[in-house]
């Protein structure tokens, strides 16, 4: 529905850039119901290799992290994990920060019950989402939406570099990501999670928020660890 150039996104990006600082690539991909899983997943791999290619002279390519909010959240998963396995040139992936990342399943969550009707997120929306995105014939627990239900260790053994988590409370998604990060922990790799109670889907959105500069700094400290 949004794309970079929409100018809450764009606001977004240029206050991350302006108060972290970096220098912040946002990345348009082929959306759903026209393009389905894994479509996303490969337009943002093939920006990876297409800046690593071109490599661009105002950023350190030896010091890239990988961010994404909502569906960016898991984008950013699986780019990240399709990346691992893949011999770069100069851009070495420092770590992910998936922020209120979209995940799901079958199963109906303590947080999605409670919070229905919440702002923006709604479980009709999400699973019209999920139905419109999947591959045709896939239910919630494929691996694109919910990555730990096969296999709770499913990515030990792979090269992915350490996470900083984003939620919120009031987050329908709450508890997907909680069990995300549980997943990340079992499997070996280092999470830190950024929870905050009252917080609800997109509170980063909004500056006035005092969760929204709260989350600017726990941002900037992970990518510039005092």
């Amino acid at each position: 529905m949004l794309s970079p150039s929409s100018q809450l996104y764009d606001d977004l990006c240029r206050r991350l850039a302006r108060e972290i600082p970096a220098v912040v690539v946002s990345v348009n991909y082929r959306l759903a119901p026209e393009h389905r899983c894994p479509a996303p997943y490969e337009d943002g791999f093939d920006v990876l290799r297409f800046i690593d290619e071109n490599p661009p002279a105002n950023a350190d390519l030896t010091r890239c992290f990988i961010v994404g909010d909502s569906d960016g959240g898991n984008i950013a998963h699986h780019v990240t994990a399709r990346a691992g396995g893949h011999n770069f040139r100069s851009l070495q992936i420092r770590g992910v920060i998936p922020i209120q990342p979209y995940f799901g399943g079958e199963e109906r969550t303590e947080s999605e019950i409670q919070l229905e009707g919440a702002p923006l997120v709604s479980m009709k929306r999400t699973d019209w989402c999920w139905k419109a995105f999947l591959p045709e014939g896939s239910n919630r627990n494929h691996p694109a939406a919910n990555v730990f239900w096969q296999n709770p260790s499913a990515m030990s053994g792979l090269s992915f570099p350490r996470s900083l988590v984003f939620m919120g409370g009031f987050d329908p998604l709450r508890d997907w990501q909680r069990r995300y990060c549980d997943g990340l922990e079992t499997s070996g790799i280092e999470v830190e999670r950024a929870d905050y109670p009252d917080a609800m889907h997109f509170f980063y959105g909004f500056p006035e928020l005092p969760e929204s500069t709260q989350f600017l700094t726990r941002f900037r400290n992970f990518i510039y660890p005092q």
